[in-house]
């Protein structure tokens, strides 16, 4: 077995959702999750099929969105996984339609973090052993940091 990092490769500041099914019938159950959730929202999915013709299958409403999550798919080629990036909204906006979708088994991350999925090779094929998000813990918080944090909230409306 081969243990390797694939880099997750998006604009800064884009937001996505990696995940794993377990059917072919989740491109289209995360498509319609989406729009019934967040009519607004800009998307573009890539889902690997994991048996079969294993083709990279993919939906979307915004064609630079799914040309993103096309490649990124392709890149990772791990079963059954599932990569969603969005614009007009944020994972929170989302997650809980697509988590409660019957096929999605896990939810790896939902970040606008840079990340690297760490990836098991073997001769049959990949899979995702778990997610780097984001940087190293650098300290804990002070109660400056805390009002920062409380007020950021609220300002952007997440809390009242």
């Amino acid at each position: 077995m081969e243990i390797k990092t694939v880099t997750i490769e998006k604009p800064e500041a884009t937001n996505f959702i990696l995940g794993q099914s377990h059917f072919i019938k989740t491109v289209e159950d995360i498509h319609e999750a989406i729009v019934q959730t967040n009519s607004q929202m800009k998307f573009g999915l890539g889902f690997c099929e994991s048996s079969g013709p294993a083709l990279v299958r993919y939906t979307g409403n915004e064609p630079a969105l799914v040309e993103l999550a096309k490649r990124n798919a392709m890149a990772l080629s791990c079963g059954h996984c599932f990569i969603v990036f969005m614009e007009n909204g944020f994972p929170v906006n989302i997650l809980n339609a697509i988590k409660n979708i019957p096929e999605v088994c896990n939810i790896y991350c939902a970040t606008a973090n840079p990340v690297e999925v760490v990836v098991a090779e073997t001769d049959q094929g990949r899979g995702i052993l778990g997610v780097i998000d984001g940087v190293k813990t650098k300290g804990i918080e002070t109660e400056a940091d805390i009002r920062t944090r409380k007020e950021f909230l609220r300002t952007i409306g997440y809390k009242l």
